[in-house]
């Protein structure tokens, strides 16, 4: 089958991207080896920032700039008031509560986030507050940046394109045709269980497959040394906790990012992000845990943890390689042959990576058929569709009582 564009990847980078394609009118397929939102996107926490974090040293910085505009043009996809329609995504909450420390450095931090922002925290009094944000020695802000279930937001993504998606396994289930190094001529797909071949023959390839495009790209005879790696170490906790979406600020960082969804038992769960996961990265589970209960105990005063249980996960945010290893201010892609290699950072930059890959292919297929010319309805075949992927919690069963985790942290400290 002669397609415009096949996607490797069904994280929201591939599926947003799937989605602009096929409203332009183009024939589009999309390739996944495993589930849906499987790695970055089901393990995040589902925010779309507004950029005050990228202001908390009082400066005005390019990664702010990047993503200023975008909650309100999110809010207009979630009311379904523009493409393509999140109605049908679950939202974890409309705003976020943004604290601080009792620090210096944390009300520094705290006035750095107002500079500039589209976005700004709105300080609120003590009897707005939420009770589990009542003993909080500082300021309390809401910020309007939504938080989304982002299983939700794959399943709105994914449900117009069911046909065009193709699940194949990781191993065996695809091969690359290449004309030369940076050009794919055919993608031949195996039936994962029926053992059937069927060729897609692309104009275009568009990598999104996060930490994945290393190896497609190797496959595909390009450099791998494109991409970088920035690891997470994230904390969750489940048991009797109050809901609750915000970041604690002390100084120039988000001290810890928390995020509340609902177990399938009904239990609340913390995903705990922010500085905590980043510098968690060199901890084991047990170690984090204890990193994680005594920051929580720090920022949230009177917090009751005596019936919550805990686990850890973690995950590689796959980036465009900078010079310095730091995270990219913006979305990064590469266009070599007819390939395209997309990262868009954050989950909220999506839209701004598709924009940006959709101008790459205007400006290289212009000629052949231009981008918003309808074409004639395509019938792709009967072929397995992949599913949408867990959450990193819903996978483990290894989780500890913190009552346990705790006695045992200060037990230790006693012995030393």
């Amino acid at each position: 089958m002669n397609v415009d564009v096949v996607i490797f990847g069904g994280g929201v980078a591939g599926l947003w991207l799937l989605d602009d394609l096929v409203r332009e009118g183009l024939h589009v397929a999309l390739i996944e080896t495993g589930k849906l939102g499987q790695g970055q996107t089901v393990a995040s926490q589902g925010i779309i920032h507004g950029g005050f974090k990228y202001t908390l040293q009082g400066a005005w910085s390019k990664s702010a700039e990047s993503i200023a505009e975008l909650p309100e043009f999110w809010r207009r996809s979630l009311r379904g008031e523009q493409s393509p329609d999140l109605q049908m995504t679950k939202l974890r909450a409309e705003q976020c509560y943004l604290w601080r420390t009792d620090s210096w450095s944390a009300k520094l931090g705290m006035w750095g986030a107002r500079l500039g922002l589209k976005v700004a925290p709105r300080t609120i009094s003590r009897s707005q507050r939420p009770a589990v944000l009542a003993y909080c020695p500082g300021h309390v802000a809401l910020i309007d940046e939504p938080v989304l279930s982002p299983r939700s937001l794959i399943s709105a993504l994914a449900a117009p394109h069911r046909s065009r998606l193709f699940h194949v396994d990781a191993v065996g289930g695809y091969e690359f045709e290449l004309a030369e190094a940076g050009y794919i001529e055919a993608v031949h797909l195996k039936h994962p269980k029926a053992g059937e071949r069927f060729t897609l023959h692309p104009r275009k390839m568009v990598f999104t497959a996060g930490a994945g495009n290393a190896g497609l790209r190797k496959l595909a005879g390009l450099e791998t040394q494109r991409m970088q790696r920035r690891p997470l170490h994230m904390a969750v906790f489940r048991g009797p906790l109050p809901r609750l979406n915000g970041h604690c600020v002390d100084g120039a960082h988000t001290r810890i990012t928390i995020t509340s969804d609902v177990s399938a038992e009904g239990e609340t769960i913390w995903q705990l992000g922010g500085q905590l996961a980043e510098q968690g990265v060199d901890l084991d589970e047990i170690e984090l845990l204890q990193r994680a209960v005594s920051e929580v105990a720090a920022v949230l005063p009177g917090i009751d943890l005596s019936q919550v249980s805990g686990t850890t996960y973690r995950v590689d945010r796959a980036e465009g390689l900078t010079a310095d290893g730091k995270r990219p201010d913006g979305v990064h892609w590469l266009s070599e042959g007819n390939i395209v290699t997309a990262w868009p950072t954050k989950l909220v930059l999506a839209p701004r990576l598709s924009a940006e890959v959709r101008r790459r292919l205007a400006a290289t297929m212009t000629r052949i058929l231009p981008l918003g010319k309808t074409k004639s309805p395509i019938d792709f075949p009967d072929w397995p569709r992949p599913e949408i992927a867990n959450y990193p919690w819903e996978e483990t069963v290894n989780w500890h009582a913190l009552a346990d985790v705790q006695s045992s942290h200060q037990s230790h400290r006693r012995a030393a």
